[in-house]
């Protein structure tokens, strides 16, 4: 189960400039990478994730 306010977990699958890593980085199944993608978009949208990447460092 993949929680968008769970911002904690979402952390580890964004790189330092804020974008979502590949599948490919990550490890994820096509299911679930597009479950964390809109996790974190929803994440981004309701303020509880910056969506650019200076918060981050």
């Amino acid at each position: 189960y993949i929680d968008y306010k769970d911002a904690d977990f979402l952390f580890y699958l964004v790189n330092e400039q804020g974008k979502i890593l590949p599948r490919r980085l990550t490890g994820t199944s096509l299911k679930y990478q597009r479950k964390v993608s809109q996790a974190i978009k929803r994440a981004r949208h309701l303020a509880l994730m910056p969506f650019i990447g200076d918060m981050l460092k």
